[in-house]
């Protein structure tokens, strides 16, 4: 989401909280529970420019969130009980599910002693190819050679471009023309690319990896904790649509039997890279039931409904966006009143 519309969604939401039209329509539009999106948990960033600090929330929100969660009258639960609670008719209490996307090393060494002493349980989706150093974080490597140039030059296409980055502002905008362009190009395309603008731009990809990714050894000790669920990511962080069948099937598989052959336990829930309808949709969502997961998540936000029983690998997400750290709006969240009004109150779309 770019500058401008987060400033005006944020504005719809503080209008809506103003309003108290969240807490009219809860009853009616806050469903069965929520599965969150998280990615990094760390202290914010300084000002400036600083891209992807929506990827990421600080550990003091994390713990108020967990608090707060649970204020509001909702368990904290795993995906195994979320799958079950949705299974079962009978079962009305409200849930809510902590979920991490990729397998960074934050994670562990942040989120967990926190989730730890609180006893919430959460799931970390893992794209094996960063523990195995092999994943290209063209996201975070982007906002690197832009952070360290006044000016960078590259083909956007059959495009040639000479972007400005002097100013923030410069950079900002220089970052979000390229990466749309990134998100929307073909996928071996889009790797090529950010490897020839490193080497052009001295950013070091694997070293960049080593840096962000928890090691095999570090997940397998995470997930002996019976409060952890490891989850499958793929293996490259491809966006699944534009690959053809066969290669989204491979990368779906393959990237839970490597971490079954890595920690013993093949994982039963997948997250699907990015998540959106432009990278995963129905396609990815038949090839995830027919590879046996219990359940599968996007990220297109939304409230989980009874419906969702008979969609269980096409489950939206809320994201705790860095951009949203008040608790104000996980209050506006927990209602499911925002994503109602997003959704044209359609409780599940597949």
């Amino acid at each position: 989401m770019n500058r401008l519309k987060t400033t005006l969604f944020r504005a719809g939401l503080n209008a809506m909280y103003a309003s108290g039209t969240h807490r009219i329509l809860a009853p009616i539009v806050g469903g069965r529970g929520v599965i969150f999106t998280m990615h990094h948990v760390r202290p914010n960033p300084a000002p400036g420019f600083a891209p992807n600090s929506i990827l990421q929330i600080a550990p003091e929100f994390l713990e108020a969130v967990v608090t707060r969660i649970r204020w509001a009258g909702l368990d904290i639960v795993s995906l195994d009980e979320a799958h079950d609670r949705l299974m079962d008719d009978t079962d009305d209490r409200r849930f809510a599910v902590l979920t991490f996307d990729d397998g960074y090393r934050d994670n562990l060494e942040i989120a967990y002693p926190i989730l730890k002493r609180l006893d919430a349980p959460f799931c970390v989706y893992v794209a094996t190819g960063l523990p195995d150093g092999t994943a290209d974080l063209w996201w975070l490597a982007l906002e690197a050679v832009i952070r360290n140039h006044a000016q960078i030059s590259c083909c956007l296409g059959d495009e040639e471009v000479v972007l400005a980055a002097e100013t923030d502002a410069d950079k900002n905008a220089a970052y979000e023309r390229v990466y749309w362009w990134m998100r929307d190009c073909d996928q071996d395309l889009q790797r090529s690319f950010i490897r020839d603008l490193c080497n052009r731009y001295g950013i070091d990809l694997v070293e960049l990896c080593a840096t962000q990714s928890m090691t095999w050894d570090e997940i397998k000790a995470l997930s002996a904790d019976p409060l952890v669920t490891i989850g499958a990511h793929t293996i490259g962080h491809f966006a699944l649509a534009k690959l053809d069948a066969e290669r989204a099937r491979t990368e779906m598989d393959e990237g839970a039997g490597i971490i079954a052959d890595r920690i013993g336990t093949r994982p039963t829930h997948f997250s699907y890279p990015y998540g959106d309808a432009g990278s995963a949709g129905p396609r990815e969502f038949e090839i995830a039931r027919r590879l046996d997961f219990k359940t599968a998540v996007t990220t297109r936000p939304g409230m989980l409904f009874r419906a969702h029983s008979n969609h269980l690998t096409s489950l939206p997400r809320v994201s705790l966006n860095g951009d949203y750290q008040g608790l104000k709006y996980l209050d506006l969240f927990l209602t499911g009143a925002p994503f109602a009004l997003y959704n044209g109150f359609r409780k599940v779309s597949a």
